[in-house]
């Protein structure tokens, strides 16, 4: 348990936090005076150029000093100011160094009339639909490499506009005219709170081509889509406007507190950070050895009582708390937020309970991340196979990137993972530190793959899973999300599919992957999101209206549950176009009748009775899991206990032999039809287990 200071904390404690300060204030910066000889001010048009902001007159002629932030450098084009974020040009419009904003327009957009095509990607995370292609996206994120992108971010003013260029088919309120010819090559526009109409015109299989642009979000007309369709044009060229904070910058910040100003110079023909002086260029940072002396004995003074105040913290809270139990996962979960997920695991480690590897560790334990050892693709990381010193084997997750959203997710896993223990839950043995050269998690290896490989992927052809163990695996996945669901807080998953359920040695449910998983506040009947997932197992009402509830993953697992009993993928470009979607093939294949165009033949649907019997009742469940409207389905608690009941059942009738066959045979030809008008309508089942949920 983290240690937090009480409501009234001791006098001594407050006298104590006074002097700490008092230290820092007068002993820890040195004054010098801005360093004006090395960071000189340009103009480029009408636009002053000045730290942390610097000129060249190219970016193949990068000179070999200079002052001012890694990747932060213009170029002057014809009196414009231009700066580079990936291989693409931006127009500055304006600098505010006071606010530390930069507004900016795509270079190629400003030269291309009325109706501009946009081409340049550019985002901060990627949404939903842009899981299929983001090969071409360039995301804003911090890398401490010295050819870097500049640390610039987002700010409340901006947010993004999709554009679906050469598509058959979609909304025609967001058609853009002006960019759209034939039938087969339209163009829409989408906002970033307008998401149903890509679920509902497949436009993300549909389209050739997908952009993301971030725009002033006081420029787009939500209340008039026509509008913002024909005058796109005039809100891509108001451009959009970027934040830079020197703090995620640690040998610029430091730096800079000591009088200087951070940049580059060539030593031993390599190029280094540098600080910028008074008096002269260092490699950390202002002062002469007198200051720096002072400079250490604040610091060790500071510490020192920093130490202090923290014994007395533990001490006090200690004593409070003496006679409170282990802390549940509420607290876990809580201590390890996102708001303070800033702090690292090594200094945490109590908030996450989980040990923390070095990241040489885990590079002999893969053998370098030997490309022969990759398992495959984690959500937002490779996984890699290892074997760790003490003779344990395991996956290891890298991150594919340290932009602030794989982060996010990250912390994430850690914080979930680290607070739960069920035997259907894979189990989490530790990470690397926030201060690591890579962000590295650790998990039990699990070496049977996922239970997509063995339904429709690479090992479907060894046809392992029979039906008993397709209805042990959806018990055991479902009894998994009842204990997430029940836990304080809640947990939803936010990303059941069978890719994130991997099978050990004996064919037994491990489910991975809590990245998009979300803490449920115990009173709320939903959380507001923008909707994250993945296609095919996403809850449509989720998706509509922003609401994410417990029955989100019952969807999911909806989805889930027709995978096992298809053996098909959840979404196919391949098939029918009405059918790429396994819900919507289901729900049409079980209200016409057809379910054995829908089961498997391999696994006996049509030779053996008991099987039928089982895998129509599990039809059933799965078409009250995928119905539209939420609260029409039932928990996941519930579908735990039918589950049950199908095997037990199963079982029985198994043991009661063939001679029972013509009374089955009657059984499955009273069972009632499915809903005839949609799949929200009120459905009458002849079941014990009730249609919703109280």
């Amino acid at each position: 348990m983290p240690c937090r200071i009480p409501s009234s904390p001791p006098p001594l404690l407050i006298f104590l936090l006074f002097l700490l300060s008092l230290l820092i204030s007068t002993n820890a910066y040195p004054g010098n005076n801005p360093p004006t000889r090395f960071c000189p001010n340009w103009t480029c048009g009408k636009q002053d150029i000045t730290y942390p902001f610097w000129l060249a007159s190219n970016l193949s002629s990068i000179p070999s000093t200079y002052c001012g932030y890694p990747g932060f450098v213009l170029i002057c084009q014809d009196d414009t100011p231009i700066l580079s974020l990936g291989h693409n040009n931006y127009t500055v419009t304006d600098i505010d160094y006071h606010n530390q904003h930069i507004s900016l327009a795509d270079t190629d957009v400003l030269a291309d009339g009325t109706c501009p095509r946009p081409r340049h990607n550019l985002t901060l995370m990627a949404t939903l639909f842009l899981n299929y292609n983001t090969s071409d996206i360039f995301f804003l994120n911090y890398t401490s490499n010295l050819n870097c992108t500049p640390n610039l971010n987002y700010t409340s003013l901006d947010t993004d506009l999709t554009f679906f260029l050469d598509c058959p088919d979609g909304p025609p309120d967001r058609r853009i005219t002006c960019l759209s010819g034939s039938s087969s090559n339209r163009s829409y526009i989408i906002t970033d709170d307008d998401l149903s109409a890509i679920n509902e015109y497949d436009l993300v299989l549909q389209c050739q081509d997908i952009v993301v642009v971030p725009v002033l979000s006081q420029e787009v007309n939500r209340g008039n889509l026509s509008a913002l369709a024909s005058d796109f044009g005039g809100v891509l060229k108001k451009g959009f406007q970027l934040g830079w904070s020197v703090e995620t910058l640690e040998v610029c910040y430091r730096c800079e507190l000591s009088g200087g100003r951070c940049g580059y110079r060539t030593t031993n023909t390599s190029l280094s950070l540098a600080c910028f002086c008074s008096n002269g260029v260092t490699d950390g940072h202002c002062g002469s050895k007198k200051q720096t002396k002072t400079i250490i004995i604040g610091v060790s003074a500071g510490a020192g009582v920093v130490l202090i105040a923290g014994v007395l913290c533990v001490l006090w809270f200690r004593y409070k708390k003496r006679k409170q139990h282990s802390p549940s996962s509420k607290d876990l979960i809580r201590n390890s937020s996102f708001e303070a997920s800033s702090k690292d695991p090594e200094l945490g480690s109590i908030h996450y309970q989980t040990h923390v590897f070095t990241y040489e560790e885990l590079q002999e334990a893969t053998n370098h991340f030997d490309s022969s050892k990759e398992l495959g693709d984690g959500g937002f990381g490779t996984v890699y196979k290892g074997k760790l010193r003490d003779g344990r084997v395991v996956a290891v997750k890298r991150l594919y990137e340290n932009n602030f959203k794989r982060v996010e997710q990250f912390m994430n896993e850690i914080a979930i993972l680290s607070g739960l223990r069920h035997q259907n839950l894979v189990s989490l043995y530790g990470c690397t530190s926030r201060r690591s050269r890579e962000l590295l998690l650790v998990y039990e290896f699990v070496p049977n793959g996922t239970v997509a490989d063995h339904l429709h992927g690479p090992r479907a052809s060894e046809r392992s899973l029979t039906w008993p163990m397709r209805l042990s695996i959806a018990i055991e996945t479902a009894d998994a999300l009842a204990y997430l669901h029940a836990v304080e807080p809640p947990i939803i998953h936010r990303d059941v599919k069978t890719n994130n359920i991997l099978l050990d040695g004996s064919f037994h449910v491990k489910v991975a992957d809590f990245g998009l998983s979300r803490l449920f506040p115990t009173d709320a009947t939903h959380v507001s999101t923008a909707p994250q997932g993945t296609p095919g197992y996403l809850d449509p009402e989720y998706h509509q209206c922003y609401q994410l509830t417990d029955r989100s993953d019952v969807y999911s697992f909806g989805v889930v549950l027709v995978e096992l009993i298809s053996s098909k993928p959840a979404v196919d470009i391949t098939r029918r176009r009405h059918e790429i979607n396994l819900a919507s093939m289901a729900i049409n294949k079980i209200q016409n009748c057809q379910l054995d165009e829908l089961v498997d033949p391999d696994l006996g649907y049509q030779s053996d009775w008991a099987t039928k019997k089982m895998i129509t009742m599990v039809v059933e469940l799965a078409f009250r899991c995928l119905q539209s409207d939420g609260e029409m389905r039932p928990p996941i608690r519930e579908v735990l206990e039918v589950l049950t009941e199908i095997e037990s059942e199963g079982r029985k009738t198994e043991k009661e032999g063939a001679t029972d066959a013509r009374d089955d045979a009657g059984l499955l030809k009273n069972i009632a039809p499915f809903s005839p008008d949609s799949v929200t309508a009120k459905w009458v089942s002849k079941s014990t287990t009730p249609n919703t949920s109280e």
